[in-house]
């Protein structure tokens, strides 16, 4: 049973803005998922439907198991949820703000619990509104740690925080995720996704336009990594041996550098053609397409763009509700 299952989702809004348009997302149990997307690609909208905040215009989702706006309120007491637009009560301490969530949920845990699991116990006592950004978002991931949920959906848990406070956040998420529970965050932060994710979904524009992990998302552009050999002279002899090899898409020359992109060639294969043809090897060096490449080629063309070069219509990310159907 997969963890969230959203089949053929659309969202529009007045004014003809259409916020998600025909959305299919599974995400598994036990899986980190990264939900990435540019500002207004839909992501906070599709958070919305799962928690029936909203109401999809088309399709339909389920979260663990469960008909996501039918039996929305069993679906809310087995997921745990940090809001991008959370806040915190400044004159409550942190074991009020857990002690809260733990009455609403009739759970009987105990506060400082919880409070240890995200690393703040030592804090317990003290009023929230003299907390920093990454001890006021730990905190209310406490709150929605109450009750070990099967499922944490965290919108932006990274938004705003230093690289120590981003770091603890993944080391949270990991944490969490090694104790059973399925996680699934939207984020813009490419490296926050990177570095944690069994599995990334690329949102643009309201469409899913490519889900993978990061090292097949790679490959599945054509970008894979880039070989840069430094040699005594580049000879023509050699670079066409080099093009021959499967798997090279380019090869070019750079001073005493010959520059090949592959997918899934062998770089002994493309060293060797280099030594067979006339060519010293002095030294090679291997470099992966960056983050920012691989975001850019999925997301300037939308799904028709990568086929075609062809920009699908812009849409927009709302959190404006609508009245329930």
């Amino acid at each position: 049973m997969p963890a969230i299952d959203v089949d053929g989702v659309t969202k529009r809004f007045g004014g003809g803005v259409t916020a998600l348009q025909d959305l299919n997302l599974t995400v598994k149990e036990g899986e980190i998922y990264g939900f990435l997307g540019p500002n207004g690609a839909g992501k906070s909208t599709t958070i919305n439907i799962l928690l029936d905040f909203i109401r999809p215009t088309e399709g339909s989702a389920t979260v663990l198991g469960m008909d996501a706006q039918a039996d929305s309120k069993a679906v809310r007491r087995r997921v745990g949820v940090l809001p991008d637009a959370y806040h915190v009560y400044e004159r409550l301490t942190g074991r009020q703000h857990v002690q809260f969530a733990i009455d609403s949920k009739e759970t009987g845990e105990r506060p400082e619990d919880l409070l240890n699991r995200v690393g703040i116990s030592e804090a317990a006592d003290r009023k929230a509104g003299g907390y920093s950004k990454g001890m006021a978002q730990r905190l209310v991931l406490a709150m929605a740690l109450v009750g070990d949920p099967d499922l944490l959906i965290l919108d932006e848990p990274s938004t705003g925080l230093d690289p120590n406070g981003a770091r603890e956040m993944r080391r949270i998420i990991q944490q969490e995720n090694d104790r059973g529970t399925t996680v699934f965050f939207s984020s813009h932060i490419l490296e926050q996704v990177e570095a944690i994710c069994d599995r990334v979904g690329i949102l643009h524009n309201g469409e899913l336009v490519a889900e993978d992990s990061m090292e097949n998302l790679r490959a599945n552009i054509g970008s894979g990594s880039t070989l840069t050999v430094t040699v005594d002279e580049p000879t023509e002899p050699a670079v066409e041996a080099v093009r021959d090899v499967p798997g090279v898409s380019e090869v070019s020359v750079d001073g005493t550098s010959i520059v090949v992109v592959i997918s899934d060639a062998s770089k002994t294969r493309i060293l060797e053609a280099i030594e067979e043809n006339g060519c010293e090897v002095r030294d090679f060096a291997t470099e992966k397409a960056s983050l920012e490449e691989l975001f850019a080629t999925y997301t300037e063309g939308g799904r028709d763009g990568l086929r075609n070069g062809t920009t699908p219509t812009a849409t927009q990310d709302t959190t404006e509700t609508e009245a329930r159907r």
